[in-house]
């Protein structure tokens, strides 16, 4: 895509119109790479002046260096030794995300249907939408101990906190994009002899589609930070079980690495997802 950049035209009255110079799209490129280097380089330049300084200890703020050693570590053997608790970074981010898809994969299942009922049916709309919105304003440690309670230290207990943390932002936003359907829509497939199925499926569902695909983003994003939460309690292997461990042992260089990954790993993720939308979905954005 050519980005264009406008320049203002000389200050005299009477002159032509704004001028226009097309930027090539490598160029552009290479602008937005060259602005977030620089960023990210006076980033380190300020995290190392802070430890050279000392305004804290060593113990507390590590220098970018020992985190990277710790990256590093964290994610080769060494010296006899698997990565951290015997599992390579990698290992850990992978089980994590299996655990985050998962979650999410079963929110969807369930959020969609419950959001599609509640966007259509309006008796079923005054009882679930309470009780989606009560789900929603719960903090996942506020019923994650209830959830160890119920299937114990296994598995359960996460993927549940991750389905339970996903599904309302689904289901609400697919209620309220399916209420902001256009009528003369709903109308026009009425008199073309749509029954309420097939409206429901052939015309409100994909209408809805891009805001529902939004909500299944902040979903993820959702899961993605419930995550360490969810991985506090036997959460090895697991990046939130990692990080939880070197915690115990004031390993804050393990625990930097550990907060890096997860959020280069969020920035991947959250392209990939858009990437499906815009095949999904290519008409959105456009006039």
């Amino acid at each position: 895509m050519t980005v264009v950049e406008r320049t203002a035209a000389p200050a005299q009255a009477g002159t032509g119109p704004v001028r226009v110079r097309r930027v090539p799209p490598r160029i552009a490129a290479l602008r937005w790479i060259g602005l977030r280097a620089v960023a990210l380089a006076v980033l380190l330049a300020a995290w190392q002046a802070v430890v050279a300084a000392e305004v804290w200890p060593r113990v507390l703020v590590p220098s970018p260096g020992e985190v990277w050693h710790q990256f590093v570590l964290a994610s080769t053997v060494h010296d006899g030794v698997r990565g951290y608790s015997g599992y390579l970074l990698i290992e850990h981010l992978g089980v994590s995300l299996r655990r985050i898809g998962i979650g999410a994969g079963y929110a969807m299942l369930a959020g969609i249907p419950l959001g599609l009922l509640i966007g259509v049916v309006k008796p079923l709309a005054v009882v679930l939408e309470p009780a989606v919105t009560f789900l929603r304003t719960l903090p996942p440690l506020a019923y994650f101990s209830l959830l160890v309670i119920w299937f114990g230290i296994d598995e359960s207990p996460k993927i549940w906190l991750l389905v339970i943390a996903a599904l309302p932002p689904i289901a609400a936003a697919t209620a309220a994009a399916v209420r902001t359907v256009p009528g003369e829509l709903v109308e026009a497939a009425r008199a073309l002899g749509a029954g309420p199925v097939s409206l429901l499926l052939s015309v409100r569902l994909p209408a809805a589609l891009p805001e529902i695909l939004t909500g299944v983003r902040i979903a993820v994003g959702i899961a993605y930070t419930c995550v360490v939460a969810a991985e506090t309690i036997n959460g090895v292997p697991g990046i939130g079980g990692m990080i939880r461990d070197a915690q115990r042992y004031n390993q804050t260089a393990v625990v930097i690495a550990g907060l890096i990954a997860i959020g280069l790993s969020g920035i991947l993720l959250d392209a990939l997802l858009k990437g499906a939308e815009r095949g999904l979905v290519p008409w959105r954005g456009r006039s």
